[in-house]
C-alpha cells in the first residue's frame, strides 16, 4: 500500500537538505584551506563513521554476492576520486561555480545510462543534454577567461558522482538503503586513507572539529533527503534542490567576498532548465534520477 503524498513536508525536508549541503560547502570552503584535499576528505569520512554505527548490525547481516561486492568496491573507487576532486575544487574556485557545475550530475547519469545500461536516448533528452553542456561553456567561457584546475576538477567530480549513482542503482534494488550508504562510507574511508597518508599534515583540534561538522551536516542532509523522498514524489522535491544555487551565490557574496557573476548565473540557469526537463521526463517514465545534491559528499 502506497503512503499518501505530503508535498509540503517533502518540500520542507528538501529545503533542509539543501541548507545542510550548503553548510557542508561553507565549512569546507572556510576550513579546507588548512589541509590537503585528500586528507580533509579522509577526515570527513573517518569522523563520519560514528554516525554509521547504528547500521553496522544490518551491514554485517547483509547477504552479498561476489558481483555485489565488486559493485560496492567499484562505487567506492569512483566516489573516492570524486570526493577528493570536490574538496580540491572548493579551495580553488567560487562556491557558485562549484554548485552550478555540480548540477551536471543528472546529465552524466543520463549519458551513462544510455552508454552502459542500454537505455534509449530520445531526441528531446539529447537536446536537453546538449543544452546543459552549453551551460557549462557559458560558465567557463574558454578563450575569454582562464579555465582553472578547479573547473577541470569539478567536471571530473560531476562525471564520477554520476558514475557512482550508476553503480548504486542495481545495488539499491537488492539491498536496504542503510546498507548501500554504509558501504559507500566505509569503502570511501578506506580508499581515501592512502591518499591522505601520502600528503598528511598533522591536523589541529580546530581542524578536526571543522571536519566533524562537515560529516554531521552531510549526514543530516542525507537523512533529510531520505525523508523528503518518503514524503513526496521526486517531481515535487527535485525543483527545490535548485535553491542551493541561490544559497551558494548569497554565501559566496556575503561571506567569502565572491561577487555574483552574471555568466555563472546564466550558465547555471541553462543547466537547471535542462536538468529539470530530464527529471520531468524521468518522472513521466516512473524512474528516479539522482538530484544534484544527492551524489555529493
Amino acid at each position: 500500500m502506497m503512503m499518501p503524498s505530503r508535498p509540503l513536508q517533502g518540500i520542507l525536508w528538501m529545503m533542509t537538505t539543501g541548507l545542510c549541503f550548503i553548510a557542508v560547502t561553507a565549512v569546507v570552503k572556510h576550513a579546507g584551506q588548512n589541509l590537503p584535499a585528500p586528507e580533509a576528505a579522509f577526515l570527513r569520512y573517518l569522523l563520519g563513521v560514528v554516525f554509521l554505527l547504528p547500521f553496522l548490525r544490518g551491514l554485517l547481516a547483509a547477504r552479498m554476492t561476489a558481483r555485489d561486492a565488486a559493485l560496492f568496491v567499484g562505487r567506492g573507487v569512483v566516489h573516492t576520486i570524486a570526493v577528493m576532486l570536490w574538496f580540491f575544487a572548493m579551495t580553488q574556485i567560487p562556491i557558485a561555480e562549484v554548485t552550478a557545475m555540480n548540477y551536471l550530475n543528472p546529465v552524466y547519469v543520463t549519458l551513462g545510462a544510455a552508454v552502459f545500461l542500454g537505455e534509449r536516448l530520445a531526441l528531446r533528452r539529447i537536446l536537453a543534454v546538449l543544452a546543459a553542456l552549453f551551460g557549462v561553456v557559458v560558465i567557463l567561457r574558454p578563450g575569454f577567461r582562464e579555465v582553472e584546475t578547479g573547473h577541470l576538477a569539478m567536471l571530473g567530480t560531476a562525471a564520477l558522482f554520476g558514475a557512482s549513482y550508476l553503480f548504486a542503482k542495481p545495488l539499491s534494488d537488492r539491498h536496504a538503503a542503510s546498507v548501500v550508504v554504509a558501504m559507500l562510507s566505509f569503502t570511501v574511508t578506506i580508499g581515501l586513507a592512502p591518499f591522505a597518508w601520502f600528503v598528511w599534515v598533522t591536523p589541529t583540534l580546530v581542524d578536526l572539529v571543522w571536519m566533524f561538522l562537515v560529516a554531521a551536516f552531510a549526514q543530516a542532509g542525507h537523512y533529510a533527503m531520505t525523508r523528503a523522498f518518503a514524503a513526496a514524489p521526486i517531481s515535487v522535491t527535485q525543483p527545490v534542490t535548485f535553491l542551493q544555487m541561490v544559497w551558494a551565490v548569497l554565501l559566496g557574496w556575503l561571506v567569502f567576498a565572491e561577487p555574483p557573476d552574471a555568466f555563472v548565473i546564466l550558465g547555471a540557469a541553462i543547466i537547471i532548465a535542462s536538468v529539470s526537463f530530464i527529471a520531468w521526463r524521468e518522472s513521466r517514465l516512473n524512474r528516479v534520477i539522482t538530484p544534484p545534491s544527492a551524489a555529493m559528499k
